[in-house]
């Protein structure tokens, strides 16, 4: 695979975790979304959430990485 497609890849993937992990975090504390949801005030969706963003941070970071490090051959 291309570097530059994998790179945007990555980071696509990332930043699309970190924004739903954020948004299940303010579901499960009752901030956002309808009252109805498995999700609203439950706490267990407070670390799902915060698993989910740090597994999206790890993935930007790695593309990041792919990104700026230039590997001679």
């Amino acid at each position: 695979m291309e570097k530059s497609i994998l790179v945007k890849i990555l980071l696509v993937v990332g930043f699309i975790l970190i924004i739903a992990g954020m948004i299940f975090v303010a579901q499960s504390n009752s901030m956002i979304g309808p009252q109805s949801s498995f999700m609203y005030s439950n706490p267990q969706w407070t670390v799902n959430g915060f698993t989910i963003s740090a597994a999206g941070l790890i993935i930007l970071v790695c593309g990041l990485v792919i990104h700026f490090v230039k590997i001679n051959k």
